[in-house]
C-alpha cells in the first residue's frame, strides 16, 4: 500500500482508496467542490472522499486589480502544487480560472453542465426595480473584469465603472454597507450556486455582455497520468459544454489573451451545429471586433480508443467524439485567426499596454 495515495481501513478490514479533492477557501468554492463530491457518491458510493481546502495568490491579494497582478494562475498555482505533490487527487476549478494550457502532466478530466453562463447585474438595495438603462446618469458600477467594463461602457455610456475585488461574499457586502456603489455586475453562475439568486434583478443577455471563455462551468483537473481517476471523473463530462468550452479555449489560447485583455465570447449548440460568437475589445469599449462562426459537430461514436491522447486546449475527453472535438477546437483557432486578419493583435496589445501602465 505504499506509493503516494492515502487509503484507509474500513471496519469491516477492507481497505479503500481515499481520493482527496482540492479546492480554494471561498464559500462559493467549497460549495462547488461539495457538488462535484455529491455527483462522484451517486455514481460511485463506495468512494471515499476527503475535500482539502486552501488559499490562492488570489484569494490573499485582494487590493489589486486581477488583471494588474500579472500571473496567469493566479487561482489555480496553490492547487496545482498540491496536485504535483499528491497531496491532492484532484482539484475542482471553475473553468473561467484555468488557463489554456496548463503545466505539463496536468489535465482537465471533466468539464460539468454548464450552469448560466451570463453575467448578472446586483444592484444596491436602494436602487431596487431599476435596471442599467433606468440608473441615474454617472452611477457608479463594480466590476473587477476588463472584459464586462468593456463591454458596457459602450452600451451605458451614460455610467460610470470601477473595479471592486473581493470574494462573492466580500463584494455584496461592499454594495450593501457602503455608497460607494449603485450595483455590480457578477457572474450568475457563482450567485446561482450560493443560493443568492433573489439579489439578481438582470441577467445580461449577448447584446448587453458576453461572457468570459468557459464562465459558468466547473472543471476537475488531475494528474494526466492517473488513468483510474482520469477515467472515474470522465463520466462527468458535459458533451455540449465540453465542446463549447473548446472551441471558447481555443479561440482564447490563438489571441493570446488572458485576465489582462478584454476577450468576451457567446457560444450554443443547435441541431448539432456548434455557433461561436467572439470579440475582443479596447478597455474603453470604443474598438471592437466581433464575428461569428459555425460548425457541425454530429455527435458520430468515433471516440478515442488509441493509446495516443488526445487533449484539446488542456481538456482530455476519449469519451466524446474526436471528430466533434477537433471541430470544436478548430472552430475556435478559425474565428480567432479571422478576427486577427482584421486587426484584433493591435486592440489587445494596446489594452495590455495602456491596462499594465495603469
Amino acid at each position: 500500500m505504499e506509493g503516494p495515495y492515502k487509503y484507509i481501513r474500513e471496519g469491516n478490514g477492507k481497505v479503500t482508496r481515499v481520493i482527496r479533492m482540492g479546492t480554494r477557501k471561498s464559500q462559493l468554492a467549497r460549495i462547488q467542490t461539495d457538488s462535484v463530491a455529491e455527483k462522484l457518491k451517486e455514481l460511485y458510493p463506495d468512494l471515499q472522499l476527503e475535500i482539502v481546502a486552501m488559499s490562492t495568490i488570489g484569494d490573499k491579494i485582494l487590493d489589486t486589480a486581477l488583471s494588474k497582478i500579472g500571473e496567469k494562475s493566479l487561482f489555480t498555482k496553490e492547487l496545482e502544487n498540491a496536485l504535483e505533490r499528491n497531496e491532492v487527487d484532484l482539484v475542482v476549478h471553475s473553468l473561467k480560472d484555468l488557463p489554456t494550457s496548463l503545466p505539463p502532466g496536468f489535465t482537465i478530466g471533466a468539464v460539468l453542465e454548464r450552469e448560466n453562463p451570463h453575467d448578472a447585474v446586483v444592484l444596491h438595495p436602494k436602487n431596487a426595480g431599476l435596471t442599467l438603462d433606468s440608473l441615474p446618469e454617472k452611477s457608479v458600477i463594480g466590476t473587477s473584469s476588463l472584459r464586462r467594463a468593456a463591454q458596457l461602457k459602450k452600451r451605458f455610456p451614460q455610467l460610470e465603472f470601477e473595479n471592486i475585488r473581493g470574494n462573492l461574499n466580500t463584494r455584496l457586502k461592499k454594495l450593501d454597507e457602503k455608497e460607494d456603489f449603485a450595483a455590480i455586475i457578477l457572474a450568475a453562475a457563482g450567485l446561482k450556486r450560493m443560493g443568492w439568486e433573489s439579489r439578481i434583478s438582470q441577467v445580461l443577455g449577448p447584446e448587453d455582455c458576453m461572457y468570459a471563455v468557459g464562465q459558468g462551468a466547473l472543471a476537475i483537473e488531475v494528474r494526466a497520468r492517473d488513468r483510474d481517476i482520469l477515467e472515474m471523473v470522465s463520466i462527468l463530462h458535459h458533451p455540449d459544454t465540453v465542446l463549447r468550452c473548446i472551441a471558447e479555449r481555443a479561440f482564447l489560447k490563438q489571441l493570446e489573451g488572458g485576465c489582462s485583455v478584454p476577450v468576451a465570447v457567446y457560444t450554443e449548440v443547435k441541431d448539432s451545429v456548434l455557433y461561436l460568437t467572439g470579440a475582443v475589445y479596447s478597455l474603453d469599449g470604443a474598438d471592437c471586433l466581433k464575428d461569428t462562426m459555425q460548425t457541425n459537430i454530429e455527435l458520430d461514436n468515433k471516440v478515442n480508443e488509441s493509446t495516443e491522447e488526445h487533449v484539446n486546449v488542456a481538456i482530455t475527453a476519449n469519451n466524446i467524439s474526436v471528430t466533434a472535438l477537433s471541430a470544436a477546437e478548430k472552430l475556435g483557432l478559425d474565428l480567432a485567426n479571422l478576427l486577427l486578419t482584421k486587426g484584433a493583435k493591435d486592440i489587445l496589445t494596446t489594452a495590455r499596454q495602456l491596462n499594465d501602465a495603469r
